[in-house]
């Protein structure tokens, strides 16, 4: 079928200058969105997070397609070829994209570009795009289902991304013309018919149907979104029946991720408040059946009981953080702030090796080896799921780990509808643009969060330096975490409010260049209570775990394993782990934990050696708690039994996201 590019639409949006550059909340009826998105590339990292981005350019994001040639060569559907033709390819473009825009990089940007290209020439006359085409199984290659929704899904979100560091009206056409084609072709073969993956993941669909409806206002999009809904998995029942989430083995573990904004995503047609509050119910549903420390859930692959050697699969932590980061934008509601923060400064950094050329498939919250030992997993990939390397346990997270950074810094900003900036989630970054009416603001954000809890915004105006009376009158949207307690804002050393937690302040006022806004948020040291009564320490957005040397050792794989690729790292250690807390020691003892902060200059923080905080705690040894397969064994984590009759340790605890082997849930004693 000749492939063909929609030029009247084209035509059509090129009469509307500058989409790309204006925020966009809402298009009636739709509800609209508390907060919008700005461009790509507006938003830059800074410090330890800029680092953190210069590795992963350095690693696999930067060099998948040398060190994945099989799937991610010139040989790929998505380039033309007869190669794989499902996810993995739009996987990696949905973080290799934003990762070269944020940092300007022009050859990532070019080699991010050949997909986007070939992608937009794709289009056929009837509005599809992509290969449509099955061909003969290759190992490890995926050939077949060559049109099914769920991989298109992906493309999509790596065409909007384009559109917003380019405006590229090229997109909006494509998309315009595919979901025509979706509306046509949808009621005989539903969301389903290829795959089960496209009906738990139709919240992804919907929510890209109603960013194009904010651009153009297409009605028949507003058809297409009631479709998709009735074709996607009932999240309203998952969330809301008597035995949601009470059940193992019945939902995969990033289906969960997926499927948590879809209810959120449909608010935005119905209005209905419970469909914007049954998500953070379910969640808290979740904490004591299957929820872990980490702000996430034991799914390996399919859900499972929180019990904290169960494993946690690496897809499902990006992809829970763009569902927060979704709902975050559309209902302004700071408590998914809070759990975004959660996710990516806990579990997301512990989960790839400090040079980013390695990973785990699944990571345990208590990790007391990194082996390839059989563990007790729902799934088990020939036991390479907790050894770090580049395709064990499953590829899948080899291609999709690559958004949780870039997509992470894209939400550290965003436009308010009161025509100023918001920073709702916080990490050491600068963001410039352009406010309504012109006007250019730069903020720069400095700060050590999320180990300290001191924000320096300081104001700019680009351009108009030198002017007598250089000066700009916008709002500024700052969160407070619900964990704190006794926050401050200044500006210029001037306390001007001190919010409740959870509270989203609001400061409007005319700026002057060399404005300082100075955040305080107190990080007191917490514990709360998870699986089986076990015990978790926290301070500000930081779950804290057990410091244990880490002996790395790279292994090669046997022949018959190299699907697996060809490396791996096991991760071992001699330091004793099985050690206990007391659950009224906080309450009781304010000498319990003891809090030693160092300044880690510029360097990298995520790993042991380097781990810029530290809590001392007091602890009391278990010598009946053993090792069991390569994990902690099994164990009472609610324990009535004193313990006096065992020894008493001070034992250091560091950030989560600083360790691979730890002790993160602790068994609770009287």
């Amino acid at each position: 079928m000749k492939r063909i590019v929609c030029l009247i639409c084209l035509l059509a949006l090129a009469s509307t200058p500058g989409l790309a550059q204006e925020p966009v909340f809402g298009r009636a009826p739709l509800q609209g969105c508390s907060y919008a998105e700005l461009p790509l590339g507006q938003i830059h990292a800074q410090g330890w997070l800029q680092d953190q981005l210069l590795r992963m350019r350095d690693g696999m994001t930067g060099h998948l397609d040398e060190w994945y040639p099989e799937v991610l060569g010139p040989d790929n559907a998505w380039l033309g070829g007869e190669g794989d033709t499902w996810e993995r390819g739009p996987y990696w473009l949905d973080g290799l994209l934003p990762l070269a825009y944020q940092l300007n990089d022009k050859d990532l940007i070019a080699k991010a570009n050949r997909w986007v290209e070939a992608m937009l020439a794709s289009v056929t006359e009837d509005g599809y795009f992509g290969n449509t085409v099955d061909h003969p199984g290759r190992p490890g290659v995926q050939t077949t289902m060559a049109r099914d929704w769920w991989p298109r899904m992906v493309a999509l979100k790596v065409l909007k991304q384009h559109y917003m560091a380019t405006g590229d009206e090229r997109v909006l056409a494509l998309m315009e013309g595919y979901f025509r084609y979706q509306l046509a072709h949808l009621p005989e073969t539903p969301l389903d018919h290829w795959s089960f993956w496209g009906r738990w993941r139709g919240g992804d669909n919907l929510d890209l149907v109603y960013w194009l409806y904010d651009k153009t206002g297409e009605p028949f999009l507003l058809e297409l979104g009631e479709v998709l809904h009735a074709q996607t998995e009932d999240w309203m029942e998952h969330f809301t029946g008597p035995d949601a989430f009470l059940r193992p083995n019945t939902i995969h573990c990033v289906n969960l991720a997926h499927g948590f904004k879809e209810p959120v995503v449909h608010w935005r047609r119905t209005g209905d408040p419970t469909e914007r509050e049954v998500p953070w119910n379910g969640l808290m549903r979740m904490q004591k059946t299957l929820g872990l420390a980490t702000g996430l859930w034991a799914g390996d692959e399919l859900i499972q009981w929180g019990d904290p050697v169960r494993g946690s699969e690496f897809c499902t932590a990006v992809e829970m953080m763009f569902s927060l980061e979704e709902m975050l934008r559309i209902s302004g509601d700071g408590r998914w702030a809070d759990q975004l923060e959660r996710v990516a400064y806990n579990a997301l950094p512990t989960q790839a090796t400090d040079a980013f050329d390695a990973r785990q498939y699944y990571q345990q919250s208590n990790q007391i080896a990194c082996t390839r030992a059989w563990r007790n997993f729902s799934t088990p990939h020939d036991d390479t799921d907790v050894v770090f390397g580049l395709l064990n346990g499953y590829p899948c997270c080899t291609c999709n780990l690559h958004q949780g950074w870039p997509k992470f810094v894209q939400n550290l900003w965003y436009a308010t509808e009161d025509g100023g900036l918001a920073a709702l989630v916080y990490g050491p970054s600068v963001v410039e643009t352009a406010l309504p009416g012109g006007q250019r603001v730069r903020l720069d954000e400095q700060t050590s969060y999320p180990f300290g809890g001191s924000v320096r915004i300081t104001v700019d105006l680009p351009g108009r330096k030198g002017r007598k009376k250089a000066q700009a009158s916008f709002p500024l949207h700052l969160r407070i975490p619900g964990w704190c307690e006794g926050a401050t804002v200044c500006v210029n050393g001037e306390p001007v409010q001190t919010p409740a937690a959870g509270e989203i302040v609001r400061l409007e006022r005319t700026w002057s260049p060399g404005d300082v806004v100075s955040l305080a948020l107190p990080m007191a040291v917490t514990t709360s209570t998870w699986f089986g009564g076990s015990t978790a320490v926290e301070r500000g957005p930081l779950v804290y775990a057990l410091k244990m040397d880490e002996h790395w050792e790279q292994k090669t794989y046997p022949e018959d394993r190299r699907a697996y690729g060809n490396t791996y790292y096991e991760v071992t250690s001699d330091t004793p782990w099985n050690y206990g807390l007391s659950r009224w020691t906080a309450a009781r003892d304010p000498e319990a934990f003891t809090v030693a902060e160092r300044d880690p200059g510029d360097a990298y923080p995520w790993n042991v050696d380097q781990a810029p905080v530290s809590i001392f705690a007091k602890a009391v040894t278990l010598p009946f708690w053993e090792a069991a397969g390569g994990s902690a064994g099994p164990v009472s984590y609610y324990l009535q039994f004193p313990s006096t009759q065992w020894e008493k340790r001070t034992v250091e605890l560091i950030p989560y996201g600083c360790t691979t082997l730890r002790i993160s849930q602790f068994p609770s004693l009287p």
